[in-house]
């Protein structure tokens, strides 16, 4: 933790905007009908499960945590409500049996993105299926109608528009390939699997403007419409 600003190592403090891989930027899902999420991997029963039953599970909370983006910005203060995952994960262990050998679940979105993370972490206190920010139902660039809040990682472990949770027993590195780091945790510093953290900050302080156009220019041509 950087003691001076309060804020994690190479971090600098930004407004909350959506934000992702460029490719991702066209894609804003506006589910219709019933969302519900999948539940497969290494499970003995796999199936599906309503987005509104996991939202209404017991042990639902508020929590106020930061979201800190790879490229060196961090969102503060950002009030989430949801379920604990591991409540949700305790309630999926009973309904589709999910095995011992189990060590990572990866989230998938409705816009196709995909995050792995390490089951111990994924089952921290902190981690939420959240469906509401700031006292409102998450909108379509929120991240609608579950995501994933996982404040001591990177952002881009926290999935949007969480439609499948697939356990398994090693890791996968998803669509951000060699740019994700397998655990992502923010106090360490795990930019990327390859070199330090450290070496990564100007790097991606120096791509970041041209990738926060790329996208924003990308989801600007969608018009507001989307895919379903």
């Amino acid at each position: 933790m950087n003691t001076a600003s309060g804020l994690p190592p190479g971090q600098v403090p930004a407004g909350h905007r959506p934000f992702g891989l460029p490719r991702f930027g066209p894609v804003v899902p506006r589910p219709r009908g019933t969302a519900s999420v999948t539940v497969t991997g290494a499970v003995r029963h796999p199936g599906q499960v309503s987005a509104a039953e996991l939202a209404a599970l017991p042990g639902r909370t508020d929590r106020v945590a930061d979201l800190h983006c790879v490229t060196t910005w961090s969102a503060l203060g950002l009030s989430w409500s949801g379920v604990p995952f591991r409540d949700v994960h305790a309630y999926l262990t009973d309904l589709v049996a999910v095995r011992q050998a189990v060590r990572w679940v990866t989230f998938t979105g409705l816009d196709g993105f995909s995050a792995t993370l390490r089951l111990d972490d994924a089952l921290a206190p902190d981690v939420l299926l959240a469906d509401a920010l700031d006292g409102a139902s998450l909108g379509p660039d929120q991240g609608a109608p579950l995501r994933l809040v996982a404040p001591a990682h990177y952002g881009y472990k926290s999935v949007k528009h969480v439609c499948q949770i697939e356990y398994r027993t090693a890791y996968a590195a998803g669509p951000a390939g060699w740019k994700a780091h397998p655990r992502g945790r923010v106090a360490h510093e795990e930019r990327s699997r390859y070199l330090p953290g450290r070496v990564w900050r100007p790097l991606w302080r120096a791509l970041l403007p041209r990738s926060r156009a790329a996208y924003e220019s990308a989801r600007a041509r969608t018009n507001g419409r989307g895919r379903p």
